[in-house]
């Protein structure tokens, strides 16, 4: 049986993005939709964004079996802050694809994966950048090639976090009304949707839950893995994800001034906004979102890691409540080195064996919960 290295090769050997692929020795397929958002950026903040192309259309991939034809249940996968590939994510889909029979839609967070100019993530475009932010915020040792693009734009703009959230959600909402209606070609009307969902994936999945907009999730499951915290628990500090400078401005923003700077725009005030701004700390709505999580009951679940220093558990157990989080969230420790970033190593420093075994036990957990 193949190691999860192995089957991590061979997917992204075969992954072409926006190219339908038949999985080599498999049942399954790869197909690609494509989507064009709705949503239009809030103009009141003088954001560049809506400029960004890629970011309004683009493709989504969707693991399936052959031999289905229209689905009448999914998974909808959500991915992790500042992804800019599906490479991770590929055995992910895979494992739940096999294990539960159903489809999973893997759906980019707005300017994420391929949301994003290539350009930011490509060292020799954000060499300028970085040589910048090192000029103006000294030595860092968590400024990356990987996470110039993001830091930047955070420290020019920390509103961005909330803006391209807010079209994620949308953008979510859209997809899942098309295929109510019965009018994806790939679902058949009224198709279930239950979520996986990773790290911010798991943040932005707890605001669309409580929401629930249109009652589109009124049945729907949850399942997050290294997710689930109150924001100002989380740590995105990173090389992978934003320099120490970014995520201190993110920080102090969203804690300090973000409702003061946006008690004036009523247009902005639904449930999303009151949603949001009850994740962002501990005390905020508490009573409400406890008795929201405590409500979701057998429809939540999911997986924290012991040394994950991004998402803590900690942070877990104050937005879903002590008793919920000790109820329907799992915390494991792996036996060998590992980070939130990279929860399955794909490198020969590890023993591949000991990987396989601990991605086992997550996806297996997820695939009987989604199943």
């Amino acid at each position: 049986m193949a190691t999860y290295f192995e089957r991590y090769r061979d997917l992204n050997s075969q992954f072409n993005l926006g190219q339908d692929t038949k999985i080599e020795n498999s049942e399954n397929s790869i197909r690609f939709f494509s989507f064009e958002s709705e949503y239009h950026v809030n103009r009141n903040k003088n954001l560049s964004d809506e400029s960004i192309a890629e970011n309004s259309e683009f493709q989504y991939p969707v693991f399936l079996h052959e031999k289905k034809s229209k689905q009448k249940s999914a998974i909808l996968l959500l991915h992790g802050l500042n992804e800019r590939n599906w490479s991770k994510y590929l055995p992910w889909a895979e494992y739940l694809c096999n294990k539960t029979g159903k489809a999973v839609i893997m759906f980019p967070i707005a300017f994420h994966i391929n949301r994003s100019p290539l350009w930011w993530c490509n060292p020799r475009e954000t060499k300028e950048i970085l040589e910048l932010r090192k000029q103006r915020n000294g030595a860092d040792p968590s400024l990356s090639f990987a996470n110039v693009a993001l830091s930047e734009r955070i420290s020019e703009e920390p509103y961005r976090f909330y803006s391209s959230g807010r079209q994620s959600f949308f953008d979510i909402v859209q997809l899942l009304e098309t295929i109510r209606r019965g009018e994806h070609p790939l679902f058949e009307a009224n198709t279930q949707i239950d979520f996986f969902s990773y790290s911010i994936g798991a943040f932005l999945s707890q605001i669309i839950f409580m929401v629930n907009p249109d009652n589109l999730l009124s049945n729907s499951k949850l399942f997050m893995f290294c997710g689930g915290s109150i924001f100002n628990f989380m740590s995105g500090q990173s090389r992978s994800i934003m320099d120490g400078k970014a995520f201190d401005i993110l920080l102090d923003y969203y804690t300090s001034r973000f409702e003061k700077e946006t008690e004036r725009s009523a247009s902005e005030k639904d449930n999303l906004y009151q949603s949001f701004c009850s994740m962002i700390s501990p005390d905020k709505n508490k009573k409400k979102r406890l008795t929201f999580f405590k409500d979701l009951g057998s429809r939540l679940s999911g997986i924290s890691l012991k040394n994950d220093k991004v998402i803590p558990y900690a942070g877990v157990k104050e937005a879903l409540g002590y008793e919920s989080a000790e109820k329907r969230i799992k915390l494991l420790d792996f036996n060998f080195p590992y980070a939130h970033e990279c929860p399955f190593p794909t490198n020969n420093k590890v023993d591949q064996e000991l990987v396989t075994e601990s991605f086992n036990q997550v996806f297996d957990e997820a695939s009987l919960f989604l199943a």
